[in-house]
């Protein structure tokens, strides 16, 4: 996108599930010291929907264990249970289900079946046969997934709410490393788009938003840095930054300089 379009694009809402958030920003909730630094983190990085592994965190399984959600209030963010972890369709399906009795009817759900251990690449096959389920089952989904475009336009067609395609793989830190892919699914898309994984530090985030997505979730990101709940403050003006340069309209690339003040029309020359 570049400032000479003839079509700028309009400022619509991130609307999922019939709820329209002001944070383009989704986070994590895993691998923090402790419950303090995920609530201080969660909160610096002015996140409203938080995701959170149902199968790896207490949100009620274990009454005698500290409860995420005591650091994570329902009543104060929309919470977006996830699959992390699953590597079979069936499983990723039953974890979704957990989580709609553990909160009660909850239904919208991330989901995300992995096909491999080393690099958490998503099983695309597994991916699309859970998600044909639960849409069937009643929930909304928000499906993590490749870079692929064909792949993304099947999952909207089948009614997956959000397309969420990786930038590269789980907590790498790479950043984008196919934007042209991304760029593609975002110019497809009628649902929303948001970057899944891979990114590493604020630019990685301000650039998936320049390409015009309509989010980014990271947790290794925000998380794993020196500090954590500074990194969070950072993301969230690196979102909003990139939000506001894509609606801008950056300038066109060129091979030569073009001089911000032009020498035509001076009061005088060089002698």
């Amino acid at each position: 996108m570049t400032s000479t379009d003839l079509n700028p694009p309009t400022d619509r809402p991130l609307t999922l599930a019939g709820r329209t958030y002001g944070s383009r920003l989704l986070v994590g909730t895993g691998k923090y010291r402790d419950l303090a630094e995920t609530e201080q983190a969660v909160a610096a990085s002015g996140a409203e929907i938080v995701t959170l592994a149902v199968r790896r965190v207490n949100i009620g399984q274990d009454p005698k264990a500290p409860n995420l959600l005591d650091a994570i209030p329902p009543e104060r963010y929309t919470l977006l249970p996830n699959t992390a972890g699953c590597f079979d369709a069936d499983s990723a399906v039953r974890t979704c289900r957990l989580a709609r009795e553990l909160l009660g009817d909850y239904r919208l759900v991330k989901l995300e079946v992995l096909g491999d251990e080393r690099t958490l690449y998503p099983d695309v096959r597994a991916t699309l046969k859970a998600a044909e389920i639960l849409i069937r089952d009643g929930f909304e989904v928000m499906v993590y997934t490749s870079d692929d475009p064909i792949v993304a336009r099947e999952l909207e067609a089948m009614g997956c709410i959000a397309i969420m395609p990786l930038g590269s793989l789980i907590g790498s830190g790479m950043g984008i490393v196919n934007p042209w892919n991304i760029l593609t699914i975002v110019e497809q898309a009628k649902v929303p788009v948001l970057v899944d994984a891979g990114v590493g530090t604020a630019s990685d985030a301000a650039f998936a938003m320049e390409l015009g997505c309509d989010g980014v979730l990271m947790n290794t990101a925000i998380a794993g840095a020196r500090e954590p709940v500074r990194m969070a403050r950072a993301m969230a003006l690196a979102v909003e930054a990139g939000r506001e340069a894509f609606l801008a309209g950056r300038i066109a690339r060129k091979r030569f300089a073009s001089a911000s003040s032009p020498v035509d029309g001076l009061f005088f020359t060089r002698p």
